[in-house]
Order: C-alpha cells, then sequence, then structure tokens
C-alpha cells in the first residue's frame, strides 16, 4: 500500500482540530515534502524526522514521500506532529499495521536519535481528540501523566520512536535511549495563607468575603501597610474549589504556557503581573504561535493587579473587553485565537505616588498634578466595571482585635459556599450560577426584580448621574449577593444601601 494515514492535533488557543496526516510513497526522485499549510517550525519535521528513522533502525523507504495535512487551509504550527508525519511515512511500505497506525493520534516531537520529547498542549490536545470520538493516542512518556487526566480515552506512552513502531506491529528492538522525562514537580496545590493573619480589618475581610461569594471585581485604595496585598492573596483559599470541568481549563491553559501538568488542582489560580508587564503578557499574544497572557492563565481564579496605579493606562484599559466578556479574541496576520477570561479582578492602588496622601500623621509630597495623573490611570470605563471599591486605612490599634475575633478562611468559605448554593437555588432555571454573570435586562426586568420601592435610592442615583446603566446592574449583582448571603430570596432595601455604599460610598 503506497498511502498510509493517521491522525494528529492543530490547537488554536483551548480548541483543536484534528488533522488528518496522509502520506503516499511515489516511484520518483526520492524526496520527503509536507504539504498542508505548516509553519517553519513544522516543515523542520523533515529533517528531524528522517534522522530519527535512520538512528532507530527504521530508514524511510529511498523513494519520494509527499505527506499532507488536511485539512490543507488550517494553519498548524510546532513540532507535536512529528511523531505523526514519521509513523504514517513508515507505513506506506507496508512495515507497519496500518489499521493501528490510522486509529491512533500520534502526538510528539522527535529528537534525532528517536527519543520522543515532551511538548507544550498535550492536555487540550487530548481533550479535542476525545471530543472528536477518538479512543487511543500516543504521546511521549514526559506527557503521559498529562494526557492520562482526560478520561474515557486509552492513552500510551512512549520513550523512542521504535517503541511506538513496535507498537503498530513493526519487528524490531527498542534501543536503550533514555527517556525524555521532566524532574517531578513540587506540590501543586501548596497550602494557601489563612485569612486569619489578617489584623484589624474587619469591613475589608468582609467585602472580599462579598467579593468571593458572587464573583465580584474588587477595587482596594490605601496607603502602603493597611493590608491590601495581604487580603488579595488570600481571595482563592476562600472561593469554592474548582469543578472538574473548571479544573480541566486551568490545567489546559497551565500546559499550553509550556508548564508541565502532572494533576488537576482544584485551588482556584491566582495571577499578579508586575507593574512593568505589557499589553502582550497581559492579555497574550505573539508572533508566530500566539500564547494565553495573564488574564487566560487567571481564568477561573484570580487576577490580581497590586500597584495598580503604577500599570500604564493601556494596560489597564486592556482588561475592559474581556471583563465584560468572559474571553479575549486575540488577533494576527492570518491567525486569530479565543482564550477564556473569567477572571476575578482585584485592584490595589496608593492614593498617591508617595501612597501618603490623606493619612493622618503622614505627609504627602506629591504634586496635585502628580495624584491626578496617577489616579486617572484607572479609567471611569475600567472602574465601571469594578464592583466593590474599598477605601482602606492603617491598622491602629491590635489589642482592639484579639486572634479569637479574628475570620478564618475556613469560615469564611463556608459563607461563600452557602450564599453561592443558595444563588444556585435561586438561578436554577436560568443559564447562570453567579450573580456576577447574570445579565442586566434579566436583573431589572426578570421575575426577581426588585420592586420599585426597594430600588428607590439605586433608581435615584442613576437619575443624578452618579451612576452609568452598567454601574446600575452591577449594584444590583453585589445587592443580591448580600441577601443570599443572609439566605432571602428576595432584596431589601438594606440590601441596595450596602450595595450603594460598597460599589461608591452612596448612603442610600
Amino acid at each position: 500500500m503506497s498511502v498510509a494515514r493517521t491522525w494528529a492535533v492543530a490547537l488554536s488557543g483551548l480548541d483543536g482540530a484534528l488533522i488528518d496526516v496522509e502520506a503516499d510513497l511515489s516511484q520518483q526522485t526520492p524526496d520527503f515534502r509536507i504539504i498542508g499549510l505548516a509553519d517553519r517550525a513544522l516543515g523542520e519535521a523533515v529533517q528531524r524526522v528522517h534522522n530519527a528513522c535512520a538512528n532507530s533502525g527504521l530508514p524511510l523507504p529511498r523513494r519520494r514521500i509527499t505527506v499532507n495535512l488536511s485539512p490543507a487551509s488550517l494553519p498548524k504550527h510546532g513540532s507535536a506532529f512529528d511523531l505523526a508525519i514519521a509513523v504514517a511515512a513508515l507505513a506506506t511500505d507496508g512495515g507497519l499495521d496500518t489499521a493501528s497506525v490510522a486509529a491512533t493520534v500520534h502526538l510528539g516531537e522527535l529528537g534525532l536519535d528517536g527519543r520522543l520529547r515532551p511538548v507544550a498542549g498535550v492536555l487540550p490536545a487530548v481533550v479535542s481528540a476525545a471530543r472528536a470520538g477518538r479512543t487511543r493516542i500516543m504521546v511521549p512518556i514526559g506527557n503521559l501523566a498529562e494526557a492520562s487526566l482526560v478520561e474515557g480515552i486509552d492513552v500510551v506512552g512512549a520513550a523512542t520512536l521504535a517503541e511506538v513502531a513496535r507498537r503498530h506491529g513493526a519487528q524490531i528492538e527498542v534501543p536503550e535511549v533514555p527517556p525524555d522525562i521532566p524532574e517531578p514537580l513540587p506540590c501543586d496545590d501548596p497550602e494557601p495563607a489563612d485569612l486569619s493573619d489578617v489584623v484589624g480589618q474587619r469591613d475589608a475581610v468582609e467585602a472580599l468575603i462579598v467579593a468571593a461569594a458572587g464573583g465580584h471585581h474588587l477595587l482596594m485604595s490605601g496607603p502602603p501597610g493597611a493590608g491590601k496585598t495581604m487580603l488579595a492573596r488570600r481571595l482563592p483559599g476562600i472561593l469554592p474549589p474548582l469543578d472538574e470541568r473548571a479544573a480541566l481549563a486551568v490545567a489546559s491553559i497551565r500546559s499550553l504556557s509550556g508548564e508541565r501538568v502532572s494533576s488537576l488542582s482544584r485551588v482556584p489560580p491566582i495571577e499578579a503581573p508586575h507593574h512593568t508587564a505589557s499589553i502582550v503578557s497581559l492579555v497574550g499574544g505573539g508572533s508566530r504561535v500566539i500564547r494565553p497572557g495573564a488574564i487566560a492563565r487567571a481564568s477561573e481564579g484570580v487576577l490580581f493587579l497590586d500597584e495598580a496605579g503604577e500599570f500604564p493606562a493601556s494596560v489597564l484599559d486592556a482588561l475592559r473587553q474581556p471583563l465584560e466578556r468572559g474571553d479575549i479574541e486575540i488577533h494576527r496576520a492570518g491567525a486569530s485565537v479565543r482564550y477564556p477570561a473569567r477572571f476575578q479582578l482585584v485592584l490595589a492602588t496608593n492614593p498617591c505616588p508617595c501612597g501618603n496622601h490623606g493619612v493622618r500623621g503622614a505627609a504627602c509630597e506629591c504634586a496635585p498634578f502628580a495624584i491626578r495623573r496617577y489616579l486617572g490611570r484607572l479609567s471611569g470605563p475600567l472602574l465601571d466595571r469594578v464592583d466593590i471599591e474599598l477605601p482602606m486605612r492603617r491598622v491602629a490599634r491590635i489589642g482592639a482585635d484579639p486572634a479569637t475575633d479574628r475570620v478564618t478562611s475556613a469560615q469564611a468559605r463556608e459563607r461563600v459556599a452557602r450564599a453561592r448554593d443558595s444563588a444556585a437555588r435561586r438561578l436554577h432555571a436560568t443559564p447562570w450560577r453567579r450573580n456576577v454573570d447574570v445579565s442586566g435586562p434579566w436583573l431589572r426586568e426578570g421575575p426577581a426584580a426588585p420592586d420599585r420601592s426597594v430600588r428607590g435610592p439605586l433608581d435615584a442615583a442613576l437619575e443624578r448621574g452618579a451612576l452609568t446603566l452598567r454601574g446600575y446592574d452591577r449594584v444590583l449583582r453585589v445587592a443580591w449577593t448580600l441577601a443570599d448571603m443572609d439566605g432571602r430570596m428576595r432584596l431589601e432595601p438594606g440590601d441596595i444601601g450596602r450595595a450603594l455604599f460598597m460599589k461608591k460610598g452612596i448612603a442610600a
């Protein structure tokens, strides 16, 4: 048989498409060509495959081999196609079981000695193959633990090309080659710091719990030493553990980023880029391969921007669309990739560049123009997408807050879980489960819309221009979270008043 085929996966973000890898052996001048819109790294597979086959005792036929990657209109990139190309080429002269080859998806990069090297993005590739109905996949032994996280698919790990060929029926001796296995990872789920470490900030702790209960975005503003960073770092520890879908999505993003994945972590991720981060590092991008940025890696968890006033305004404003849509679409010449961006935003900023503006007992040396420019980096459209704006002060006394009165992460997590269960029961007939995801029209006009007497202060704030319509909806979402925390199925005037105060400091 002169034509053999197998399967590989081309990734575009977290989405993968099955690629039919066809190899044809023809009676022409010896040559080896790859067609089907391959990038440069994939085009270099010709030499890697040729040397790997020769050094594995599996020389390729000395005739023209043409490998087609179908569909030809879909861009393919990376070295993960090496194994599929080699197996299809070797199967053209009948040396392998073509039925076994055609029933298997192959992923992996080849070393010149025939060794299989781990590649990035194996987890989303295996997920895509399983969704497409494939039941067997071969991966490098270094990716075996990661690929095995997907249930319902037979994952086979191999250390060399010769081992793969023998599994497909080749009569060959497998050489002794040290497998390419990365060193084991440290503990994937370090114990989060406990909320009880926070001293003297009961109002701030309560606001953090409300934010966690509803998935709300939070801005903390206060002088250095007030505890803003400490609070933000403890937010993942009070969020509910990730379910199977979310954990798999988080692990897939980590895999695409080139990180080693050995288990499904149930702890929500937290990303805290430095204030010198560029737009590309935040939203993702790249010239040839579009990699996920910090907002994609924070999906299903927390994006914490410390010293937010130090970030360039253009970087901060790049968050506006992802906050509204829950995903990020990156366009490059000839490619478009969509990544999830379901993160909870936490901003922390000082009141001025020196941090002492308005602080009792401290002198601020910043010029008024410098203060306006510093705070102006947090634009109005961005702040309009923040649900809770929390002013903070430095702790003045420790003795008034004994450790026995502090809230632990376990206690806060229990309150958050109860509030989310209450919201899920209330929203059971809708596509939403968190208050932050509920649409504005449903909040204002749906079956649970508050009466005019309840939303009176909110309507008044809208009429006098203190709120936009987007801000109106965000106040309603926070109000519902407050009701859920109290176990009530209807809003009360007090919920609206508290939510208004948490958003704008407006007294009802």
